[in-house]
């Protein structure tokens, strides 16, 4: 039988028109009646997933050759929307709200392309065909109208109300929360339609607003009964049996630093010096996948939910809780099975021997970070006497993490250094405070420890040849990054490079340069949105913002599962001396690509969810505030406004039309709105002086009004001198992500070649001077050579 990829790849780069069913039949010489079924039943098969197109006079060819691009659509609030196509070498494709043709926001779409201006980056086009629809229900507001009723979509990128005829009303009563099945798509010449299933309660009643985000999500919260049932019969302590195989750690000091609130530990550490100088680090993480087996039913939950998400006031974990919480948790003072990455490392950082193996533990205590950082920075009498024995460690510990975390950095990782906020809500998930969650040495000793734990165990695997799932982030869009390049110059930065092949360390250099300035948070918060999400992978590109060749997620299989595939796999390996036989090579050579692109998809579902619950908390708890003055920094300048970012990191909007005492205008080249006749100006990083004006509980925003622009605490400018950052050698070629949990605040790298190293230098000089240098000063090139492992 024919494969769907040669006729892909015949069609991409033989087929010199689009063929008929026969044609193709010819190409590849396919003989009998069996042959030309599969034949037909293969195209109808990619014609469905939109790989190929059907013209009209039934021949088929690949979309990019008949001016079409295959891509999901992105709405918008205003009705239009772009394309971005499945093929990231295509830019994206501009639809008109005439021109969408029945799709919604997020369906898999074909377009066609009718204008092209100012070159390949302005294409403008229409739907004509759609491919998948991404709704099948939609989380909206009932409103009744007599017999019927209409439901507006809680996601504004649905632009159109929904029609509910008499017989799908199911008992909803105005302004209720509900959730709509759609029975009937919207077409060019009328409106979706659909029945309520499932009605949430009346709109402000508490705990429906984060209930309607969870089903808007489509978040599963009760686990299948036969999930359930299987986690019902995993055993609550571990047996003599389950420890044969397994390395007796049993009395060695090992503990967990989790936060206050945490239940499902899932990584344990461990600190020695050795006779040789050495330091012996152990990151001893759950054995998860002795009891999720490959294929069972808890499996294949897990795999369906990709990750455990965590809400303001609630989690919904990947797994049953009586794993999470019970057997899988390394909870103090009771066996448990690990697998363990024990790494010797050396006074510079480096890795210089490591063992993965099969463990069993038993940890001493079960820290919190709060108790940590108090008996390692405040010397706190009363905790340092209750964990005598521990404190050494702990010691050991922050030295530890502070020369791998220097060996990080001198390599060109990327540390964004954000104030990251806690919600905190009551018994009802009324929000009560906003407070800053501290990034102290107690978190960036378990930081420094899963980093180099993960990039341990990807190396590992990438030297043994063998399919693996990587967590990769790649060199940042040059456009982007070109246009940020432009953006801190306005600040007095200039950056060595070109934006095409531009080394991480000299983006960290900057971030070093403008630590403690009043621009710091604006220019780390504008690179950041200049990178590339971190995403899961089948093949190794490495980690751009890690400045890591080899990375992957090994630390947390009881909340991510692509953790837990790479502990199977790890077991797999061990067992078989670090060899896979030839069947199971080739069954996780086809599986892990799906398996990287569902977790993948499942975390970018997650974080949304997560993002939208903070936001609606944030808006919720500015409600009673209305009123009240703040002082915030300019987070982000539109032609429209200004985004306002308060200490709490609460951030609301000034419109522009509220900003009554001049004509402001935009000017994108330098991110600022200027006053037309008084020449005032407003640009990212300006503390101002905001009230807080209207709060939209629906939408999640929050309206600040600019007081008086005399009192404005305006940013005290300083007549700083043009700063060059970074001048590098290098050889080889890069790629980027933050923070998840045992991944740094943002990370970099390149395929086989090792990464290089920089020599960054920060020079102070003139702007005459500044312009008689070249922007981009070239690399010096140096072969390496490497030993295989």
């Amino acid at each position: 039988m024919i494969e769907k990829e040669d006729i892909i790849a015949f069609m991409r780069e033989k087929a010199y028109k689009p063929l008929t069913v026969q044609e193709l039949e010819q190409q590849f010489q396919l003989e009998g009646a069996e042959a030309f079924r599969n034949l037909v039943k293969t195209l109808n098969e990619l014609e469905q997933s939109g790989d190929i197109v059907r013209t009209r006079t039934n021949r088929y060819g690949v979309p990019e050759r008949m001016n079409l691009i295959h891509g999901k659509l992105t709405a918008h609030p205003k009705g239009f929307g772009f394309v971005v196509p499945l093929d990231v070498a295509h830019p994206d494709v501009y639809i008109h709200a005439n021109d969408m043709n029945g799709a919604m926001h997020g369906d898999t779409v074909i377009a066609r392309v009718n204008k092209q201006q100012s070159g390949p980056k302005r294409m403008e086009g229409e739907i004509v065909r759609i491919i998948a629809r991404n709704f099948k229900t939609v989380v909206a507001t009932f409103h009744a109208n007599r017999n019927f009723g209409f439901a507006v979509p809680d996601d504004k990128r649905l632009t159109a109300d929904i029609f509910i005829p008499p017989e799908g009303v199911n008992g909803a009563l105005d302004e209720q929360k509900v959730v709509i099945q759609l029975t009937d798509y919207p077409s060019k010449h009328k409106s979706a339609s659909g029945e309520v299933v499932e009605v949430l309660g009346q709109k402000g009643d508490p705990g429906v607003d984060i209930l309607a985000i969870i089903r808007k999500y489509a978040l599963p919260e009760a686990f299948p009964e036969d999930v359930e049932e299987a986690a019902s019969r995993v055993p609550e302590q571990i047996t003599a049996a389950d420890c044969e195989g397994r390395r007796d750690l049993r009395e060695r000091q090992i503990v967990t630093i989790d936060g206050r609130d945490a239940k499902d530990l899932d990584d344990a550490v461990s600190v020695e010096v050795l006779p040789n100088g050495y330091t012996r680090l152990g990151v001893h993480i759950a054995d998860v996948s002795y009891y999720v087996t490959e294929g069972s039913a808890l499996d294949k939950e897990a795999y369906r939910r990709g990750c455990s998400v965590y809400l303001v006031d609630r989690v919904i974990p990947m797994l049953p809780r009586r794993l999470s919480n019970g057997i899988c948790s390394l909870n103090p003072h009771v066996d448990r099975l690990t697998l363990s990455c024990e790494m010797d490392i050396d006074a510079q950082g480096n890795v210089v021997n490591y063992d993965i193996f099969p463990s069993v533990i038993r940890s001493k205590e079960r820290m919190t970070y709060d108790d940590v950082y108090r008996i390692v920075e405040n010397e706190d009498t009363a905790l340092s006497d209750r964990y005598r024995e521990l404190v050494p460690m702990f010691q050991l510990m922050k030295q530890l993490a502070q020369t791998l975390r220097k060996k990080r950095i001198a390599r060109g990782a990327i540390d964004f250094n954000f104030t990251e906020a806690k919600i905190v809500v009551d018994e009802e998930g009324k929000p009560q405070d906003i407070v800053p969650r501290p990034r102290t040495i107690s978190e960036q000793i378990i930081e420094e420890f899963m980093l180099v734990a993960n990039e341990t165990v990807a190396t590992h695997c990438f030297w043994l040849n063998v399919p693996f799932v990587y967590r990769i982030h790649e060199h940042p869009n040059s456009e982007k990054l070109q246009t940020f390049l432009e953006f801190v110059t306005h600040f007095g930065f200039t950056v060595r490079g070109k934006a095409d092949d531009m080394h991480p360390r000299a983006l960290q250099q900057l971030l070093e340069t403008i630590s403690g300035e009043p621009e710091e948070s604006v220019i780390s918060r504008v690179l950041l949105r200049s990178m590339q999400q971190a995403r899961y992978e089948a093949h190794n590109v490495g980690h751009y913002g890690l400045a890591a060749e080899h990375y992957t997620h090994f630390t947390s299989p009881i909340r991510r599962y692509p953790d837990l595939v790479v502990h199977r796999m790890m077991r797999e390996l061990i067992r078989n001396d670090n060899q896979l036989p030839a069947k199971r090579s080739g069954y996780w050579q086809e599986q892990l690509p799906d398996i990287a692109e569902q977790s993948s998809q499942r975390e970018r579902v997650a974080v949304d969810a997560e993002r939208e619950t903070d936001d609606l908390k944030k808006a919720e708890y500015m409600l009673d505030k209305v009123g009240e003055e703040y002082v915030g920094v300019i987070s982000g300048v539109t032609s429209f406004g200004l985004f306002v970012e308060l200490e709490n990191t609460v951030e609301g909007m000034v419109h522009v039309s509220y900003m009554v005492d001049d004509y402001y205008h935009f000017v994108n080249e330098q991110q600022l709105l200027v006053g037309e006749r008084t020449g005032q100006q407003f640009r990212l990083g300006d503390e101002v002086h905001v009230r807080v004006s209207h709060v939209n509980l629906e939408e999640h925003t929050i309206d600040f009004e600019l007081l008086d622009r005399k009192t404005r605490a305006k940013r005290k400018k300083k007549q700083r001198p043009t700063v060059i950052v970074g001048e590098h050698k290098r050889n080889g070629k890069r790629n980027g992500d933050r923070n998840n949990r045992g991944e740094g605040k943002a990370g970099g790298n390149k395929n086989r070649s090792r990464a290089g190293k920089s020599k960054g230098k920060i020079r102070k000089q003139s702007d005459a001077q500044a312009a008689n240098k070249p922007f981009y000063e070239p690399f010096t090139k140096r072969k390496k050579k490497r030993k295989r492992r």
